[in-house]
């Protein structure tokens, strides 16, 4: 094994649209300071990988309006590894791109894919364990999803399936879970044979592009009319050309769903997704009414169970308020209960467009 061959890929081309106002098109929530600590979570995730690949081996694929955010957000990486998206296509294309670049650059390439605004707590227990699955796909024809050890019943991810956790680690996965109903999130959580699926995954870039001919030939058939223009000067303009011509489907549907070769590696990380402001509220600490605040000029009376956000130098008051979510922008101001918080994004589409 040699970490010369080891590469680490960040996706960073959604919108985050259940984070507005704060997230819009122009700025998603990845190029944000959502945690209010001085960092937007696109650096975090940065600063976190490379503490064990250096810029030179870390690929950011975003889409194309957000290479100068990129660039301002991460100066180190290299022009040529931000990766631009010409097109939407959600991630099964996105990968089977990042996989033909790689190995055009380095055959042996085994990279990791990871989104580019989850948050990890334990950093070290999450980049043990990276190593380890590192090491695990470049030396098995295997791919390898981290599966977080689940802390509550949760509705809103879905959910990687063993047969049991005995034996040596990883473990192979039996069947992959679409987001359950609350009844069949704890019967998950009580049977100890589930994880929550995290969106970071292992693989080599040679078996994945075997998989993708085996399972989702429309796609790489697609991508690879030309495979002389990867790791190219013509890349850009080839990608331009082709790529939006790919089917859009998640990798999940694309590959991991239909491949007999998908291993899970436990992860206990202090793993958050950030999803939404009511999981952003349960991640940040809370003064005694259960109340998060972002922002340096609010000021909250009898105000309970809430999340309030403000940028602005303006004083903030807030009275009587109980289970809302409450964030103050330039230009678009949002009051709205925390219990209805998956209207949002239909709502922006409505208004927004």
């Amino acid at each position: 094994m040699t970490k010369n061959n080891h590469y680490i890929t960040i996706m960073a081309g959604g919108v985050g649209s259940r984070f507005w106002p704060a997230s819009t098109e122009e700025t998603p929530k990845q190029f944000l300071d959502i945690l209010g600590v001085g960092k937007s979570l696109i650096r975090l995730t940065y600063e976190r990988f490379a503490k064990i690949v250096p810029p030179e081996r870390i690929l950011i694929v975003t889409n194309k309006k957000y290479k100068a955010l990129t660039q301002h957000h991460l100066p180190e990486i290299p022009e040529r590894n931000i990766l631009c998206e010409p097109s939407r296509n959600n991630t099964g294309p996105c990968v089977a791109y990042t996989a033909l670049r790689l190995q055009a650059e380095n055959p042996d390439a085994v990279f990791v894919t990871a989104p580019s605004d989850h948050v990890i707590l334990k950093e070290d227990a999450f980049l043990e364990k990276i190593e380890t699955a590192l090491a695990f796909a470049e030396n098995n024809n295997a791919i390898v999803t981290l599966g977080i050890e689940p802390t509550r019943p949760d509705t809103g991810y879905g959910y990687i399936e063993v047969e049991s956790r005995s034996g040596n680690l990883p473990i192979k996965v039996s069947s992959f879970k679409e987001k359950p109903d609350r009844a069949t999130a704890v019967q998950y959580l009580e049977s100890g044979n589930y994880f929550w699926n995290g969106g970071i995954f292992i693989w080599k870039a040679a078996d994945l592009l075997s998989s993708f001919h085996q399972n989702a030939p429309d796609i790489i058939a697609i991508l690879t009319r030309d495979t002389s223009k990867f790791n190219s000067e013509d890349e850009q303009d080839y990608v331009d050309k082709v790529y939006p011509d790919t089917p859009s489907i998640s990798v999940d549907y694309a590959i991991l769903e239909k491949a007999d070769n998908v291993y899970t590696l436990p992860a206990d990380i202090g793993w958050s997704d950030l999803g939404t402001w009511n999981s952003l509220h349960a991640f940040l600490d809370k003064d005694d009414n259960f109340t998060v605040t972002v922002g340096d000029n609010i000021h909250m009376i009898d105000t309970r169970d809430s999340i309030v956000r403000s940028d602005s130098s303006k004083i903030v008051v807030i009275k009587g308020l109980k289970n809302y979510i409450i964030v103050d922008e330039p230009n678009a101001l949002l009051i709205y209960p925390k219990s209805d918080e998956q209207e949002i994004k239909q709502v922006v589409k409505d208004i927004v467009g």
